[in-house]
């Protein structure tokens, strides 16, 4: 007969803010950027060259998901879909 387990702690893990994956942040900042009305490859781009958070908006949480990810991250993320797209990869 299986032991009750009423006594014993059990464990939920949910996927914390800072385990999103890049690609999943592009894709919210991307589409919220597009929300306001922005051009989000301009906008991404800014943040990516000058690491001002002002080119993000803050819609959906936009701005402080983005601020999440180190921005060598959110370049190799993008050369990495860049070169899958383009069949570069052996």
């Amino acid at each position: 007969m299986a032991e009750n387990s009423l006594g014993n702690t059990q464990y939920f893990r949910t996927k914390p803010d800072q385990d999103l994956e890049v690609k999943e942040v592009l894709d919210l900042v991307y589409n919220a950027m597009d929300e306001k009305g922005y051009n989000p490859v301009n906008q991404i781009v800014g943040y990516i060259m000058s690491g001002d958070p002002t080119y993000i908006t803050s819609h959906k949480g936009a701005r402080s998901m983005i601020m999440k990810v180190e921005r060598d991250e959110l370049v190799e993320e993008l050369l990495n879909e860049y070169i899958k797209n383009k069949s570069w990869e052996r």
